[in-house]
């Protein structure tokens, strides 16, 4: 007999005090950066935050290339035979995987009003939302590459991330348009929320569709996000230790954050456009926003807007390809890697 593993409570008491932390060691570069460089400087830290291709860090001062070096380490806790069984189940369900991301795991992190207001203010989601979405597959499909984390390159990816996280941040809060009452933008808990859409929701996608998968496999995918989470800078108390505890900091999240807002039903009013346009025929325009609807449930479905349509349920799930990750799909398979190569650093 199976003993159910018990789980942590995730109530309003542990989580409040998550909405004013943010990642200290990667603001304290980013606050030196600001004082040494200024906005302009910030603005060229980005652009090469933004571009996967180069990982170099010898242009920097020595605090950034600092900040690399001791981070650009696996945590203790992970284990190298659950990531690559976790990077196998990726690449078996990839299709479907780039269906959910667009379809379920945005949209869902939209849900959450005051978290939302963060890609809300910052205008580059609604005004290149294409391109932002290329950049969240870009970067998915990238830590997927088996070979890249023997050579550490996954791990600069990952950190350059999380610097990008604390960029935001800093110009957030000093935008003049931030309220205090929404935590500190990209806080810790939006974070936990936004971890769990690349994993845990992922997983419940997959289950929607009607796809059979082991408890291993499923376990095995959402400990590779939580060593990811870590390497972003997350809180462990953040990390939900099995699909339990992933169910319940889920749900707690939710209940706190999901209501409808403007930045909400603005950003998926942009996603929905965006998958809109990228069907290849009229007849298939509506087809991602059913599947889109389909995933979220009508509940977190209408307080982002996403309409209904008689047909959905009766189509999405035998369709499982969304047109905007279908050039990643075909151009990123995994080469055979051995990820047990990976020597800690």
């Amino acid at each position: 007999m199976t003993s159910i593993p018990t789980s942590r409570i995730f109530d309003d008491n542990f989580l409040s005090p998550y909405r004013q932390q943010g990642d200290p060691a990667a603001d304290r570069v980013i606050a030196q950066l600001a004082q040494d460089q200024g906005r302009e400087g910030l603005g060229r830290f980005m652009r090469y935050l933004g571009d996967f291709q180069d990982l170099s860090t010898s242009q920097w001062p020595a605090y950034v290339k600092q900040f690399f070096e001791e981070h650009q380490k696996l945590p203790a806790f992970a284990d190298s035979r659950q990531m690559q069984q976790a990077l196998a189940f990726f690449w078996k369900y990839d299709q479907q995987i780039a269906l959910l991301l667009g379809c379920y795991s945005l949209p869902y992190c939209y849900a959450a009003a005051e978290g939302a207001q963060v890609l809300w203010l910052s205008q580059r989601i609604k005004n290149d939302t294409f391109k932002r979405l290329e950049e969240t597959g870009e970067f998915v499909f990238g830590i997927m590459q088996e070979r890249d984390w023997p050579n550490a390159r996954n791990l600069t990816k990952i950190l350059k991330i999380r610097l990008m996280h604390a960029v935001v941040r800093y110009f957030t809060v000093h935008s003049g348009q931030w309220k205090e009452a929404w935590g500190l933008p990209v806080n810790q808990e939006d974070m936990a929320g936004t971890n769990l859409a690349f994993s845990y929701i992922v997983i419940k996608g997959l289950r929607k569709l009607g796809i059979l998968i082991s408890v291993a496999e499923e376990e095995a995918y959402l400990h590779f996000w939580n060593v990811v989470g870590c390497l972003l800078g997350l809180e462990a108390q953040l990390l939900p230790q099995h699909l339990r505890e992933a169910y319940h900091l889920d749900r707690a999240i939710a209940k706190r954050q999901f209501r409808a807002s403007e930045a909400g039903t603005g950003l998926t009013k942009a996603l929905m456009e965006v998958l809109r346009q990228q069907a290849p025929t009229e007849v298939l325009r509506n087809l991602p926003v059913a599947q889109m609807r389909f995933l979220l449930g009508p509940s977190v479905a209408d307080l982002l807007e996403v309409p209904s349509f008689s047909w959905e349920e009766k189509v999405v799930k035998i369709t499982t390809v969304v047109p905007i990750f279908n050039n990643l799909v075909r151009s990123n398979k995994s080469p055979s890697a051995v990820l047990t190569k990976y020597q800690r650093r």
